[in-house]
């Protein structure tokens, strides 16, 4: 028996719970909320992340702990890791938690994914565009002074970037300055002990002037050319993007929340319709032609396993259909599982990882990652030889992975905001009905209805039994 900790306490802990109880499993969970779904199934500690005491007689007994959604404070997962081995490694919630960081990950492993930029709100510097959100201080830009290459900190900004042969180093106070003999202009704020910024904290001489260490950039800093082209600097990339462009959160978004797609300059400046621009990411809008995702499994002696790619499709934000029917290539599932093989090399990964794909002219772009189970893999409670659930357990506990073979056409309904006629639905031949003890609302997930059949004719067909009581999919 192994007594398992999980953070969060949702449907996700609770399945967990139910997938664990026949191996001999003991579960207890830690969530803020006092009556969340898994509250009826363990022990649950209801105290806030912060909490360090709480956090700490949580860990007292338990072998190994994990967490269900990927928004737990990664300090209170570090505090944890002092008592207790936890699972997946908090690096992966670092990296999943910020869809900058998330996206750069990617792109330093070679998964392509949508073009993207930091912030990116257009600011008017000596009559050239540039981008807000770099990390550079309020007014402060790096421009070449004559159109030729200069190196910055050993980065290279490059002649014909947009800038005028006339181009200044522009600061923040006042007084003219002569830089690689051209003359700055008055009004320009350069003093005299005036400073070119780099991007990695070391000291530099440029043109005989100095850059200082610690000079407040920060880590991920960008110098943004005024035409868009993407520069290197501090190993990450941003790219040039046209309109329209989906605006999301760096943080914190999921199902929907958080991001809109805008079609102007205008609607940038608007931010999420309340004029707040910090924190935010533009993505590439991506006319795909599909969504899927990929889960796998990895335990800590290495074993790994992937589940079939399957396809998602969603509506306001939300996941509303998932189907796993053999109609996705070899190609495809090579290429899912090729990436997700290389995040989890990168990460050390233990447990289950999704990610979220487009397919687009049968290529993979990566959307976003998921440590922990996931919404796309209720189907496998049913459908699968393994449910993911029942594999997360596994790893977590170092135990042999459970097959990960379809056990025919399967499909997963989500019921969001209203739950359809119950008895309906039981009358259904082989339809599995999950409720998760929640309140309706709109938008929010109530449970899930899951279908196993030999073929796809027949799948299809149940689906529109669904829909009869059900159409929100």
């Amino acid at each position: 028996m192994t007594n398992i900790g999980v953070l969060g306490a949702g449907q996700l802990g609770r399945m967990l719970a139910l997938a664990g109880y026949p191996l001999g499993h003991r579960f207890r969970f830690f969530d803020p909320a006092s009556d969340s779904p898994a509250s009826l199934l363990a022990d649950h500690l209801a105290f806030d992340y912060a909490d360090t005491s709480a956090l700490e007689q949580f860990a007292q007994g338990l072998d190994v702990v994990t967490y269900e959604f990927e928004n737990v404070p990664v300090e209170a997962v570090r505090h944890l890791e002092k008592f207790v081995p936890v699972y997946p490694p908090p690096i992966a919630l670092e990296k999943a938690q910020d869809r900058f960081v998330e996206k750069s990950f990617f792109r330093e492993l070679g998964i392509p994914t949508p073009k993207y930029s930091t912030d990116g709100f257009a600011k008017r510097i000596n009559g050239y565009e540039t981008d807000e959100g770099n990390g550079l201080e309020a007014d402060a830009r790096i421009v070449s002074t004559d159109g030729f290459a200069k190196r910055i900190s050993g980065y290279e900004t490059d002649e014909g970037n947009g800038l005028e042969a006339d181009a200044r180093i522009v600061s923040t106070d006042g007084f003219a300055k002569r830089i690689s003999g051209y003359e700055t202009d008055e009004g320009n704020g350069l003093e005299a002990d005036a400073r070119i910024v780099s991007t990695d904290g070391f000291a530099k001489r440029i043109s005989g002037y100095e850059t200082d260490e610690g000079n407040g950039l920060e880590a991920d800093a960008r110098i943004n050319s005024t035409d868009g082209f993407a520069k290197r600097i501090s190993g990450y990339e941003t790219d040039e993007i046209e309109f329209p462009v989906v605006l999301k959160t760096r943080r914190m978004g999921y199902d929907g929340k958080g991001q809109m797609v805008v079609s102007s300059q205008a609607g940038l400046e608007n931010g999420l319709g309340n004029g707040e621009t910090d924190g935010l990411i533009i993505e590439e809008f991506v006319p795909f032609d599909r969504e899927l995702s990929i889960i796998c499994v990895r335990n800590r002696s290495g074993e790994t396993k992937f589940y079939p790619l399957i396809e998602n499709q969603h509506r306001d934000g939300i996941l509303r259909l998932s189907l796993v029917t053999g109609n996705v290539s070899a190609d495809l599932q090579g290429q899912a599982e090729e990436y997700a093989t290389r995040v989890m090399s990168a990460l050390n990964y233990i447990g289950v990882l999704t990610i979220e794909f487009f397919e687009k002219g049968g290529r993979l772009l990566a959307n976003e990652m998921a440590p922990r189970v996931h919404n796309s893999g209720h189907w496998t409670i049913e459908g699968a030889v393994t449910s993911q659930f029942e594999n997360q357990v596994r790893a977590v506990t170092d135990a042999s992975l459970g097959s990960t073979s379809p056990l025919g056409a399967c499909a997963m309904v989500n019921l969001v905001g209203t739950l359809p006629d119950v008895e309906f639905i039981l009358k259904i031949e082989g339809a599995h009905l999950h409720l998760y003890d929640k309140a309706p609302r709109p938008k929010r997930k109530l449970g899930h209805i899951t279908l196993v059949e030999k073929d796809v004719e027949m799948l299809y067909e149940k689906l529109n039994e669904i829909r009869k009581v059900y159409d929100q999919f």
